[in-house]
């Protein structure tokens, strides 16, 4: 799970935008909530493997949130802040078996695509 909080106003502006665009919903991959990521991973079998999460860190209501669900949360792992770099992020996002980030993060996008280009599905971005 990749969570970016797109600096507030202008990152829901976007967001916005993409669902006007495309019939997402325009805050569901900005909330991140425990209900939205079970209704991605429960038909893929996935709730029962370990979760990586990726953040800005600027949204930790996200985190806490999922750490706080009864079912997601002992699956949850992140990153320890002294260890997270821009590069380790990248590589946990592409080789993850399914990618769940929000479409208006540029970083999200370039996952998004690389693992496209390299043949991988499960890519969940609304």
């Amino acid at each position: 799970i990749h969570s970016r909080s797109l600096e507030g106003e202008p990152g829901f502006r976007l967001l916005g935008n993409l669902a006007n665009r495309s019939g997402c919903d325009p805050v569901a991959a900005l909330e991140m909530k425990p209900d939205y990521i079970k209704a991605i991973l429960k038909p893929l079998g996935m709730t029962k493997h370990p979760i990586v999460f990726i953040t800005d860190g600027q949204n930790p209501a996200v985190l806490e949130r999922l750490l706080a669900d009864p079912d997601l949360g002992p699956m949850i792992r992140t990153v320890p802040e002294e260890a997270s770099w821009v590069g380790g992020d990248l590589t946990l996002a592409l080789m993850a078996n399914a990618f769940i980030g929000n479409p208006a993060s540029t970083f999200t996008g370039f996952i998004a695509k690389s693992r496209l280009a390299l043949g991988f599905g499960h890519n969940y971005l609304f």
